[in-house]
């Protein structure tokens, strides 16, 4: 399985998840709102932030803004679609201004491209990887343009078939693209728990043999670290200062307390997964000397006498003839006396 590499940092499975705070358009067209979220998400310890690079034209057509109310109260006092969609665009302008501000803050910048100009301006930015959103599994001339740059490449699958997944990663690989991991994913925002199908991480790595991750749209940090216990190497998680902030996707986003948790624990379940081989740590070694057992007398015993099962038992520490040994010393006898309650060792038996 090939591993991806992004701005130096090795992802993919054995190595530490690798988290996203996905700040698509959570800045809502304000930048000085956008450099309070990047310093935030510095702060939490993440390894990446992500934008989203659409516009206005190359997102939606006008035949859709025309006829979607969807966004539009009947006082009008609501912009439409394509107010917000412009209010909420990330300007070429607005990426240089950011991609230059988490240059100098030391935070790595990519985001998902959603059309050929947009590519082409990430390319200009010299971004260390892309993203491709759920919406474009099927978007062949999109995945084609992309594969040409040869850098990483993460490919959301919410709203896919099998069958759709299987064919953009045989595509991207027929048109040489760079090496590419899948994000379990589902598209409902916020995902109730019993859509969300972890189980689907397991699956997409035995069918793919890609890098796996996961893009989470539910509430909480619990189900994106249960997402790494079954093996997801990178975790895109909305990210936002107030979950009570007007826009589109604020109130599904973690906020800061639940970024910083995210990414302390998601350490923490890393190393706990451990290893398949099975082994006994040197410190449960030393342990099982005081929580394993022993054998003493229940009763006292003479010198020469036979010594029957009914004449022992195991008690606390496991520093001498341990349970699993009764069959080697009933029948022997005793080199000395000994007293009830007293532990015997193996130079007590003849």
């Amino acid at each position: 399985m090939e591993k991806l590499s992004i701005a130096g940092r090795s992802v993919g499975p054995g190595e530490q998840p690798y988290i996203v705070a996905e700040i698509g358009s959570n800045h809502n067209g304000d930048m000085q709102l956008c450099r309070r979220l990047i310093d935030a998400a510095k702060e939490c310890g993440v390894d990446a932030v992500k934008f989203q690079s659409w516009s206005k034209s190359s997102l939606i057509s006008k035949a859709e803004y025309a006829r979607n109310t969807k966004y539009t109260k009947s006082n009008g006092s609501q912009p439409t679609l394509e107010e917000t969609v412009e209010r909420y665009q990330f300007t070429p302008e607005q990426h240089r201004e950011i991609a230059a501000y988490c240059q100098s803050q030391k935070v790595v910048f990519f985001s998902s491209c959603f059309s050929r100009q947009e590519v082409d301006l990430l390319e200009s930015l010299n971004v260390p990887a892309y993203k491709i959103a759920s919406m474009d599994v099927n978007h062949l001339p999109l995945l084609e343009y992309v594969a040409e740059t040869g850098k990483p490449l993460i490919l959301s699958t919410g709203l896919a078939t099998f069958g759709e997944i299987e064919r953009a990663l045989g595509f991207l690989r027929d048109h040489n693209s760079g090496p590419v991991a899948l994000l379990h994913c589902v598209s409902i925002y916020p995902s109730a728990p019993e859509l969300v199908n972890l189980r689907n991480i397991g699956t997409l790595q035995l069918a793919f043999d890609v890098p796996v991750g996961y893009s989470d749209h539910s509430l909480g940090a619990a189900i994106p670290l249960a997402a790494i216990a079954l093996g997801s190497c990178i975790i895109e998680k909305h990210f936002t200062l107030d979950k009570k902030t007007d826009g589109w996707d604020h109130a599904v986003s973690a906020d800061p307390e639940e970024m910083r948790y995210l990414v302390s624990e998601s350490k923490n379940v890393h190393m706990a997964l451990g290893s398949t081989v099975r082994t006994v740590s040197a410190e449960q070694m030393e342990k099982r000397k005081v929580f394993r057992r022993r054998l003493v007398v229940t009763r006292g015993l003479a010198k020469g006498e036979p010594i029957s099962a009914r004449d022992v038992e195991f008690k606390r520490p496991g520093t001498g003839i341990r349970p699993d040994e009764l069959s080697y010393v009933v029948g022997r006898t005793l080199r000395r006396d000994v007293e009830a309650e007293e532990e015997l060792s193996w130079a007590d038996l003849v």
